[in-house]
């Protein structure tokens, strides 16, 4: 029986030494090497056989590595790119990025991570300690004869990826979303994923995991708004036992839970400027020092990141970092917001309530009926996509039946904005009357969800917890009932199914 050949690799470097010392390092690992050391030697080569990926300095005699990731691109080419710049080289390396390059290397090379990354852009689900197990061959016949990959903007909803199905519609604007999508998995470079509130831009960033090589590896999302700033450098990059009080054992950071997957960084215009210095160290120099520790520890982790401000608005007014804002915004992706794809608004309808119609336990999900529908689409949704979810949980708790129509959306038929919903006289607590019984709730709609809450419960008390006898008495169907114990986290335990005569 046949084995599959090994991964073959071409490395262009005009420096013997340094030509020779990366072809045994790869000749080590069970790769195939072949080498050139100018632009010229390097696309004779690629004209004549096909590589599984190619090394290149970015200075060369009779041109740059670039002009090798041009010939690659322009060519359809398969094999994936890895440049070596000069240390400090931020632009250069950026520039390479954007050109196509699957990831960089800064001079002088360190050997593991120089095995590391070619291992990364070569590497298999059956990769093993951590050498790269071997792998067909990108063939003998020139890759530029290969038939180019379909994007996803040609394919049918139906038969993508599911992690693109989650991105509903089949406007054009999603369909060039998941177009570059499908793109930029395929290398290391960072992302920055930019848009409204609300629009799904963890969605796309997990969308960019999933279709990627890391797949397998954890994806960690992380609100950088979140995080106290006194705990956001432990946070990042973990700490030792003893490091401050409350340090009781050692702990990994995000960065090392993110180990050979991807690290999601939202909302990142709203780090310090301190955390930022250090996150742009960690990103050159691809290792982390934990809090207290000494010694610095490699890390293999691709960025995307998201924010719904102006990035560049924010290095000139001197919030965010320059040179961190260049590092993060190799790729620029722009999720529109839910106005400019209307076209899809049937589709993500459809899809969010299938879901919280599973997460309730119903079957067949709800449907909007025509005029609903018509009264969505001309709402214009500064929330996004965000907005129309909530906005369809409670249409579906309020609903009375398997279709939701225009009067439960909550919506004003002349202003196009959200009702206020007025609780009646009788669900007040008797214990809110008293002298602040006429002070305004800061927040009406939480406010109004505790009310429904404790009358549900009440009406469950009542009838021994069967929440048909209880969703009756109030004028509900079990179903509504389900539904509105679903929203608000209503949750009597053991007793629902040893009562509940539905």
């Amino acid at each position: 029986m046949n084995q599959p050949a090994n991964p073959s690799l071409l490395v262009v470097d005009d420096e013997p030494d340094l030509r020779t010392l990366y072809e045994l390092t790869l000749l080590r690992e069970g790769y195939d090497v072949e080498t050139a050391a100018c632009v010229e030697e390097a696309l004779a080569q690629l004209a004549t056989r096909g590589y599984s990926a190619v090394i290149t300095d970015m200075r060369l005699p009779d041109g740059s590595g670039l002009d090798v990731l041009r010939a690659l691109e322009a060519g359809a080419r398969r094999e994936k790119a890895i440049v070596i710049t000069a240390y400090g080289s931020a632009e250069n390396a950026v520039e390479a990025l954007k050109a196509g390059a699957y990831d960089y290397l800064t001079k002088p090379v360190d050997l593991r991570q120089f095995r590391a990354v070619v291992a990364a852009a070569l590497g298999r689900s059956d990769a093993v300690g951590g050498r790269v197990a071997a792998v067909a061959d990108a063939g003998r016949a020139p890759a530029a004869a290969a038939a180019p990959a379909r994007t996803p903007a040609a394919i049918p909803e139906a038969v993508l990826p599911l992690a693109l199905r989650r991105l509903a519609g089949q406007s054009s604007a999603i369909q060039q979303v998941r177009e570059l999508i499908h793109k930029v998995a395929r290398s290391m470079a960072p992302v920055l994923v930019q848009g409204e509130s609300g629009t799904g831009k963890e969605l796309v960033a997990r969308a960019i995991h999933d279709v990627s090589s890391r797949a397998a590896a954890p994806f960690i999302a992380v609100n950088c708004g979140a995080i106290p700033e006194q705990l956001l450098e432990a946070e990042f990059f973990g700490y030792r036992k003893g490091a401050f009080t409350g340090a009781n054992e050692d702990r990994d950071g995000f960065f090392r839970a993110a180990e050979g997957g991807t690290l999601f960084l939202d909302e990142i215009g709203d780090l310090p400027l301190a955390m930022q210095i250090k996150l742009l160290r960690v990103i050159q120099e691809r290792s982390v020092r934990p809090v207290g520790a000494v010694a610095e520890a490699p890390v293999n982790v691709r960025i995307v990141s998201a924010t719904h401000k102006d990035l560049g608005a924010e290095v000139q007014a001197g919030r965010f970092r320059q040179d961190l804002y260049y590092r993060l915004n190799v790729i620029q992706m722009m999720v529109p917001p839910l106005r400019e794809r209307l076209d899809d608004l049937a589709s993500i309808c459809a899809a969010v309530l299938a879901r919280l119609a599973a997460d309730a336990g119903v079957s067949p999900p709800p449907t909007l009926d025509v005029e609903a529908m018509a009264q969505l689409a001309r709402y214009p949704f500064p929330g996004n996509v965000r907005e129309l979810e909530n906005l369809l949980h409670r249409a579906v708790a309020l609903s009375g039946g398997d279709v939701i129509g225009r009067d439960d959306l909550g919506l004003a038929d002349d202003t196009d904005e959200p009702l206020t919903d007025v609780a009646p006289a009788a669900a007040a607590p008797p214990s809110r009357a008293g002298p602040d019984a006429s002070a305004l709730p800061a927040d009406l709609a939480a406010h109004l969800d505790q009310v429904e809450r404790e009358i549900l419960l009440r009406a469950l008390e009542r009838h021994h917890f069967n929440r048909t006898a209880a969703g009756a008495s109030m004028g509900l169907t079990l179903r509504q009932m389900r539904y509105r114990m679903a929203r608000l986290g209503v949750n009597v335990g053991d007793h629902l199914g040893e009562r509940d005569a539905g």
